[in-house]
């Protein structure tokens, strides 16, 4: 499973009412996919666990869109 594949599974499931099909790379995951401070949390959790990394909080501030989060992953790979 790609990088990619992972990160829309994993918002798909966190943001409630969100289909895998709503998560496209340019999504912002407030404006467009509804995220809360909460969820955008529970999210970063969620990637440090599934890819195996760290992200501090200065990081996590800067993951605004899907594609934000592909390269991020990307570049800690």
């Amino acid at each position: 499973m790609t990088i990619e594949t992972k990160v829309r599974k994993i918002i798909a499931e966190k943001i409630p009412g969100i289909d895998i099909e709503d998560v496209v790379p340019q999504a912002s995951l407030i404006e467009d996919l509804g995220a809360d401070s909460l969820t955008v949390v529970e999210l970063i959790m969620s990637m440090e666990e599934v890819f195996e990394i760290e992200i501090d909080d200065d990081q996590a501030e800067k993951l605004s869109t899907v594609q934000d989060i592909y390269d991020f992953i990307s570049s800690k790979s």
